[in-house]
């Protein structure tokens, strides 16, 4: 099969003819119809990720069709439409038994534990568990904006943030998870104030929903701008982006007991940011992660695209071809353009 690969870290990748994958027993193989580009699979380029083994494929934001099948699955056949959340279950480890596939024990995540979906091909393991089946009337590409962004987006305003009606929500930085967050806490009814420093993307939240804008490259003090909006604080704040700025600015913008869910990974130089814990403490703050969402929970989100409540195809910046993602992924770290790219020619 053709695949992007990259046999050392921060290196050029290259298109290389490779082996196609072959299903594991508990898993299957998924020809690779659309697959996005996501800023962890820079992260993983770059070598933040110790779980990668050189030489690597990335891409972990997939979907497509269901090509071979391993001897113990019973929930899929070939010809199945189906997409899978970045983070997968072992289905046997307590986190899993418990329904929170998401922090497994012993997950997986293609395009970081094994060779991923910038590719033709791409294995995927515990298909019973972990894959999710795509309506016929979503197409691939917008159900490969889903694969990571969206629904760790979904899980962090209604799942981990308990988003409700009313509440202020304010979202620090509108790539693409803070853009898809705009659009879920603004479909569930609360209020969403958008960060960035891209007046660009800042009209774009605003047409995702958003009632009102910071320019973070404009304003001196950005958690005093968001409590002055709010008039006193946000309920929910995202760190959608993953840095020391943001996060300290999405806890510090919060009202008394209000939630900061990070979102944005924080890795490397940006691994321990300052956190003002004095305020945590005397506010009685919440400070939460999210990592993902389990294949269970996408019914409801589901439900909601079906109703046209959420429209991730608006998300969707651009689609460019499997050899234009070399560019696109080297280049995360710039932050050029608005929207999810998505590779849809292969």
């Amino acid at each position: 099969m053709k695949a992007v690969v990259y046999e050392a870290f921060s290196a050029p990748p290259q298109i290389m003819t490779v082996p196609d994958p072959t299903p594991e027993p508990h898993g299957v193989v998924v020809k690779v119809m659309a697959t996005g580009v996501c800023r962890s699979d820079w992260h993983g380029w770059v070598g933040h990720d110790t779980d990668i083994r050189l030489p690597h494929v990335p891409g972990h934001e997939l979907a497509g069709i269901v090509e071979a099948v391993g001897r113990d699955v019973t929930h899929w056949k070939v010809g199945d439409r189906v997409t899978v959340p970045f983070v997968g279950g072992c289905g046997a480890c307590p986190e899993c038994h418990s329904g929170n596939h998401q922090v497994c024990d012993r997950q997986f995540q293609p395009g970081f534990t094994h060779w991923g979906s910038f590719a033709q091909y791409v294995g995927l393991h515990q298909a019973d568990i972990n894959l999710v089946r795509l309506p016929e009337t979503m197409d691939f590409t917008t159900a490969a904006s889903l694969g990571c962004r969206f629904v760790t987006s979904f899980r962090a305003v209604v799942d981990q943030g308990k988003t409700s009606a009313g509440q202020w929500v304010a979202v620090h930085g509108c790539g693409g998870v803070g853009l898809s967050a705009i659009m879920i806490a603004n479909a569930v009814g609360a209020n969403v104030v958008a960060i960035d420093i891209s007046e660009d993307k800042l009209a774009l939240a605003r047409a995702l929903g958003a009632v009102a804008t910071v320019n973070a490259s404009e304003v001196g003090e950005v958690a005093e701008a968001v409590i002055e909006i709010t008039r006193g604080g946000a309920h929910v704040s995202l760190d959608a982006l993953g840095h020391p700025a943001t996060c300290f600015n999405s806890i510090s913008n919060l009202r008394k007991r209000g939630k900061h869910v990070q979102v944005g990974l924080m890795l490397a130089e940006n691994s321990t940011p300052a956190i003002p814990m004095s305020r945590v403490i005397a506010n009685e703050l919440e400070i939460l992660g999210s990592h993902g969402m389990q294949a269970h929970r996408y019914g409801a989100m589901m439900e909601m695209i079906r109703s046209g409540k959420l429209a991730p195809e608006k998300l969707i910046g651009k689609t460019i071809t499997l050899e234009q993602s070399i560019d696109a992924l080297t280049t995360m770290d710039r932050f050029e353009g608005a929207g999810v790219t998505v590779v849809t020619e292969f």
